[in-house]
């Protein structure tokens, strides 16, 4: 046997004589969080035609493949569930939606905003990202969901702030940490705390908040607790 004849030889001059090749087909662009390269990236998505290849030159048709998710930056192939993951842009702005949107929910279950509710509440959703949010823009709001005849507030959790709940935080739980969905949990409960305890509406509406973000019950209860507790 000739050296460099033996099997891998004969698979290797095999691998030259025939192959496959994949034409891409641009087929949409866009933005999204690469998993490559860890952060918001262009890209484009992908459908392509196999063919067999003799001597690097195709031949015969071998089917479709794809869809698939091209980076622009680092070239990396993903399946297309990854464009389910928001970028961090639209992260960054569902999570400041969220914070706000449970500021409201217990304010609006207090029944009456006190000065001191909606100053803890302000505070929090400037730190979510609203820099120009003010007590008097939120007491301002929350009268006028109250006027909307499709919402009570100052009772048990009614069906319109629970749609507004669950509308804003359903989307956002699957991309949280267990340690970020307690923290909203937590800061809708501090905005309760601000003007003394918890009002039978209050627990009712972070109840609402922690079924949303997929806490459960016993979660619920436990981190509503733990608010009560100086750090």
């Amino acid at each position: 046997m000739l050296p460099g004849r033996g099997r891998n030889g004969q698979a290797a001059s095999a691998a030259r004589l025939l192959g496959t090749r994949t034409a891409w087909t641009p087929v949409g662009d866009g933005e999204f969080f690469c998993p490559g390269c860890g952060g918001d990236r262009n890209y484009q998505r992908l459908t392509g035609r196999r063919r067999f290849t003799l001597l690097g030159m195709p031949v015969l048709p071998r089917g479709e493949t794809g869809p698939v998710v091209e980076c622009a930056a680092c070239k990396s192939h993903f399946g297309t569930d990854v464009l389910d993951h928001p970028t961090t842009t639209r992260f960054s702005a569902m999570l400041r939606d969220a914070v706000h949107t449970v500021a409201l929910a217990v304010l609006a279950a207090g029944g009456t905003c006190s000065r001191t509710a909606l100053e803890a509440a302000a505070c929090t959703v400037r730190g979510a990202g609203f820099d120009d949010c003010t007590e008097d823009q939120l007491g301002a709001l929350v009268d006028a969901l109250a006027a909307d005849t499709g919402r009570v507030f100052g009772e048990p959790c009614g069906a319109g702030l629970a749609i507004e709940l669950h509308e804003a935080l359903d989307p956002l739980a699957p991309h949280l940490a267990p340690g970020g969905r307690e923290s909203i949990l937590l800061q809708g409960a501090r905005i309760a705390l601000a003007d003394g305890p918890y009002t039978p509406a209050e627990r009712d509406a972070l109840a609402t908040v922690g079924a949303a973000l997929t806490i459960c019950a016993d979660d619920v209860t436990r981190l509503l607790v733990a608010a009560r507790t100086p750090s």
